[in-house]
């Protein structure tokens, strides 16, 4: 019968003579060199795998607050800015390539730099077909205002947005929409604490959050395809309205439902900050 017990001996033996080997400074240590010091004369398995491989350094986080202007955060090539302040009934609007470092008291950076704050007050000069003034974004396609429509192609707005100041007599504010060249088509829409898609001139709407809180971040997402409107809240479908038409185009900020008229203050803020924003056109 063989002798089991002498190789186990043997092994035994190597590993109880193994000389010591000086622990080298922390800083120079070589893991190739250390697996073959430790074990002189053992047979190993195969030759260490060296040069061991170098694991590149992880890309640090982008710190917060990096950001110093709107722009930073937000994609703002093909929209341009229609302010609450200039000439009555006429009031200013940002162009590009303006737009792009562009920031004021309507148009900045939260405090920690993670979202872009829209302003608007009551008493701000507004269009010359409306009463309510807006710091609001309106779509462009390169120098082109943009004009498309749902029953042609996919159109899709992606936002993370929150509605953060409302007029106190009043208390209503217009975050997104979709436009036509006459009048609103759609309009996510703060009432109170009633988030609504309002539609049909403000005649019909779809409550998408009963109980809404001033200041909650919400995941919006709106398809525009197929003769109809698909809105997105949070994750879940809230709403499908059956409109189809042309011209249309997005809006996005801070459109003040309200005016000294209905008894509000001209200082009274309706305020949304927009914390991502993104657009897609595809052709059917």
């Amino acid at each position: 019968m063989p002798d089991l017990i002498a190789p186990v001996a043997v092994a035994v033996a190597a590993v109880l003579t193994v000389q010591p080997v000086p622990a080298p400074h922390r800083a120079s240590l070589d893991p190739c060199t250390l697996v073959v010091a430790a074990a002189p004369g053992l047979a190993l398995p195969g030759p260490p795998s060296c040069p061991l491989p170098v694991i590149p350094e992880a890309e640090p986080p982008r710190a917060q607050g990096a950001a110093t202007k709107p722009g930073d955060l937000l994609d703002l090539a093909n929209w341009f800015l229609t302010l609450p302040v200039g000439p009555e009934g006429d009031p200013d609007s940002i162009d590009q390539p303006e737009l792009l470092d562009y920031r004021s008291d309507w148009f900045d950076l939260t405090p920690d730099g993670t979202g872009v704050v829209f302003r608007a007050p009551a008493g701000g000069v507004t269009t010359k077909n409306s009463k309510y003034s807006r710091s609001e974004l309106r779509e462009m396609r390169g120098e082109e205002k943009a004009a498309w429509s749902n029953t042609k192609g996919v159109h899709t707005l992606e936002s993370r947005q929150a509605i953060t100041k409302v007029p106190s007599v009043k208390p209503e504010v217009s975050a997104t929409q979709i436009h036509d060249g006459g009048d609103d088509v759609m309009q996510i829409r703060l009432e109170g604490s009633t988030l609504v898609a309002q539609y049909a001139d403000g005649a019909e709407q779809v409550v998408i959050d009963q109980d809404y809180r001033l200041g909650t971040p919400y995941d919006l997402r709106i398809v525009a395809a197929d003769g109809r409107i698909t809105v997105f809240y949070d994750g879940e479908q809230r709403a499908e309205i059956e409109r189809s038409g042309s011209s249309w185009y997005w809006k996005v900020g801070a459109y003040t439902q309200s005016n000294p008229e209905r008894g509000d203050d001209p200082d009274a803020l309706g305020e949304v900050v927009v914390y991502s924003l993104r657009i897609e056109h595809t052709d059917g």
